[in-house]
């Protein structure tokens, strides 16, 4: 058995020590926005939340995965969460989505993987909640399942997630730094024509202001004209969307999940989601016809959390007030915009069914030309 796990670590040695070579975007000294950032820059700065993922690269034409995000380390379906959803396109398969919106909160942890795995996804999820201890007599299950196409890279049609993947994401899930790049639900996706994947980032803010966190994670697979810290990455490559016609399909998808400790209701939680795309913006993602673009956010306030079974019929919680939320907006704008920079510059070049090719982000090129915008800080 040892044997045959070195086999498969000197094997994959050239795909290590790649992924080692990338770096994070503040690694290089490129500083997106004016606000701090939490201890790991992650969406796990924000207490309580955990992300899990498994990944899933076999033979030359399975390149997929999941990842999960865990609201809180209780029974989310006893203690759920205020939740919102804002769709900024609709293309997409957003599971579970109107009743989030129509109850104002989440019961399950969020999973995303690929388009055509939405439903084992959801049966594993359903699956996972029902045999939570406590949920013996739970008879209805709201599962919150997103999802981009990565069937360029990734035979889709196999559909290749088992519903052990989907649970394997779950129980790995920690507090740790989130691993990024092409993993977990981001390993076949594609961003700017470039490899996409899973990128996070957070904002802190000062005690003057709450004290709030505010953290980000995106499953990039969508198209435009990129831009870093508000250079012309892009242009200045020759490589965008509608720029020839091998560039023309800028269709895909974003999953954008935003966690907060800022004790927010529902409608607070869409003001906040919206300011999400804001970022994305940014990047020079213009949410095409055929791009499924979602932002999924919830609080993990504990004395905002919603009790499955209540002795009283009034709920009274403390909320943050309208006049306290710009910061918020602010950090979550930061904050998306990172993330996604981050998802490209941790991606690695990957090869794929029918032996498609996606290049990682050329960063031998892309650091000199952040550096004639004096968008690099060291």
């Amino acid at each position: 058995m040892r044997k045959k796990i070195l086999f498969i670590l000197l094997l994959c040695a050239p795909c290590l020590l790649q992924a080692q070579e990338r770096k994070r975007a503040r690694d290089y000294g490129i500083q997106i926005g004016v606000m701090k950032t939490g201890r790991f820059n992650s969406i796990t700065d924000v207490a309580g939340v955990k992300v899990g993922q498994t990944t899933l690269i076999k033979g030359d034409s399975i390149r997929t995965g999941v990842t999960a995000i865990v609201p809180h380390d209780g029974n989310i379906f006893q203690q759920k969460v205020p939740a919102a959803i804002y769709v900024g396109n609709g293309f997409g398969k957003l599971a579970g989505s109107t009743q989030v919106n129509e109850l104002g909160n989440l019961e399950t942890p969020i999973v995303l993987t690929n388009t055509l795995n939405v439903p084992v996804a959801m049966d594993a999820l359903i699956g996972y909640t029902l045999n939570q201890p406590g949920n013996e007599k739970v008879a209805s299950v709201n599962a919150v399942v997103g999802e981009t196409n990565d069937g360029y890279l990734n035979d889709i049609r196999g559909r290749h997630v088992t519903k052990e993947d989907v649970l394997a994401a779950l129980q790995n899930a920690s507090t740790n730094m989130v691993q990024e790049g092409a993993v977990g639900a981001g390993t076949g996706t594609v961003c700017f024509g470039f490899k996409g994947g899973i990128g996070t980032s957070s904002r802190k803010l000062p005690a003057s202001l709450g004290g709030y966190t505010v953290g980000v994670l995106v499953q990039t697979n969508f198209g435009g004209v990129l831009q870093v810290a508000g250079a012309p990455v892009g242009e200045e490559l020759g490589q965008f969307d509608f720029s020839d016609k091998l560039l023309n399909n800028v269709d895909g998808s974003c999953m954008i999940i935003v966690a907060t400790d800022a004790p927010l209701d529902n409608r607070n939680l869409v003001r906040l989601a919206k300011r999400a795309m804001l970022g994305l913006g940014k990047t020079g993602g213009i949410t095409s016809n055929g791009s499924g673009d979602y932002v999924i956010a919830f609080s993990t306030a504990s004395e905002v959390r919603i009790p499955y079974n209540s002795n009283t019929a009034v709920i009274n919680t403390p909320l943050l007030q309208n006049d306290s939320i710009s910061p918020l907006f602010m950090a979550v704008i930061e904050a998306t915009e990172e993330a996604i920079i981050n998802s490209l510059f941790t991606a690695t070049t990957t090869v794929g069914n029918n032996r498609n090719k996606i290049e990682a982000l050329p960063l031998d090129k892309v650091i000199p030309i952040l550096k004639k915008y004096n968008r690099i800080q060291k």
